[in-house]
């Protein structure tokens, strides 16, 4: 007698989540029964088809995990976040090889059906070395290049696509995006006059707002053409095309005689690949003027995390080539070209918040959303900020602001005794 796929599936979800896992979520099965009940909780996973828990665990790999949602195997109605904690406590589970060896067995008496893999934008394919110039610019075009009206709909009024600086929980996002522009201008002691390089601008909100508040002659950089063709636009609207603009360019390829007083890269640097750390460095020690500053704000791991190894949702889907990397060996890499470590400071909560806010701003515009992107890509984003949110908020990740000084010829660094200024009202 052929099993009942909805019996078989309540009796593996009996196996997979544990007691302290539906406290937080349930589960409807395509028939629209639920278990273990029908009692709200913080998120609902849904199983679209008989064959969704096989299509979700049977690979035993995070891309096809992730891609079973992707594709409408599966959704997560409510609260996408809680769905992590379960996430990390079955990745312990499934290192016991007799529990992974039974749930197989049974997985594989469910009906082997999967919805269809087809989407506009699907995995990335980049050719060419890694962490080449050439090779740069299509994993940065995968991500970026997507649509500035996709990004546009849960961003902030600036664009900021990085860390907000929240003064307050109550913060809305376009409050504490603008926190942060003014704080990263007061750490680099902007003043009128000097030139500022942004490695890695997005669309322009940082030089546009160091144009408009400090006025320093901005330059942007970016190797994406649509942030290039946004940020120019809202610069020309802005009237300061005559001291700030955004270039087609990679920080290899930026050489100017006259150098910068300040140089800034916030949210680019998970891009530079370890590999390439004493390039981007050396680089940035040129192109600044002594006693300049340079402001590195990038997502690290903890070096006691290993990183991992192979194909995983991120690679696949989101940043293809790029890479985490520990705080101590980024500023280890920094002190080696010259460069005085000034001044540290972790944001890890800051961007937890700043996830969901984002999160919940895309997912309020769901349908507006899929005007200009498809539903798989769509996806993409909701978990990926939602993971993201989770391993800021455990400390699987977190996020650096490091003040980096090139000093003078007789060491000076022209930087005040205290840091009163950086928090005047």
């Amino acid at each position: 007698m052929a099993d009942d796929p909805a019996e078989l599936t309540k009796k593996l979800l009996t196996e997979i989540l544990d007691e302290e896992a539906v406290r937080e979520i349930n589960v409807r099965l395509w028939d629209g029964t639920y278990w273990p009940d029908d009692q709200p909780r913080r998120a609902t996973l849904v199983l679209n088809h008989p064959g969704a828990l096989r299509q979700m665990f049977l690979p035993g790999d995070e891309v096809s995990l992730a891609e079973a949602y992707l594709y409408n195997d599966f959704d997560i109605e409510g609260d996408i976040e809680a769905i992590f904690p379960v996430a990390d406590r079955l990745s312990e589970k499934v290192k016991d090889t007799k529990w992974k060896l039974r749930l197989g067995k049974d997985l594989l008496r469910l009906p082997n059906r999967k919805s269809p893999r087809t989407a506009r934008r699907g995995r990335a394919r980049l050719r060419g070395r890694r962490h080449s110039v050439e090779r740069d610019r299509q994993a940065i075009s995968y991500h970026y290049d997507v649509s500035n009206e996709f990004y546009a709909l849960w961003l902030d009024r600036r664009m900021v696509y990085s860390c907000a600086y929240f003064t307050s929980p109550d913060d809305d996002l376009d409050t504490a995006q603008e926190q942060k522009l003014e704080y990263i201008c007061r750490k680099l002691r902007l003043r009128p006059g000097q030139r500022l390089l942004d490695i890695g601008c997005g669309w322009g909100g940082l030089v546009i707002y160091a144009a408009q508040h400090y006025g320093v002659e901005a330059l942007g950089i970016t190797l994406s053409r649509n942030q290039v063709e946004w940020a120019n636009q809202r610069i020309a609207e802005a009237g300061l095309a005559d001291r700030c603009r955004v270039e087609y360019l990679d920080y290899r390829e930026v050489d100017e005689e006259e150098g910068f007083d300040r140089l800034v890269s916030v949210g680019m640097f998970e891009h530079v690949g370890e590999e390439m750390l004493e390039v981007y460095f050396r680089r940035a020690y040129r192109l600044l003027k002594p006693t300049g500053l340079f402001l590195n704000h990038a997502i690290a791991r903890p070096a006691t995390i290993p990183w991992t190894k192979g194909p995983t949702f991120s690679n696949t889907y989101v940043f293809p080539d790029g890479e985490l990397i520990s705080i101590s060996t980024t500023l280890h890499v920094a002190e080696m070209v010259g460069f005085e470590v000034r001044d540290v400071e972790s944001l890890r909560e800051h961007y937890a918040m700043t996830l969901r806010h984002w999160v919940r701003r895309l997912e309020a515009r769901h349908d507006e959303a899929l005007k200009y992107v498809d539903e798989p890509t769509y996806r993409v984003w909701r978990l990926f900020m939602s993971g993201s949110a989770h391993g800021f908020t455990v400390g699987r990740h977190n996020v650096y602001q490091a003040l980096l000084l090139k000093p003078g010829p007789n060491g000076e660094s022209g930087l005040p005794l205290t840091r009163a200024d950086l928090y005047r009202p």
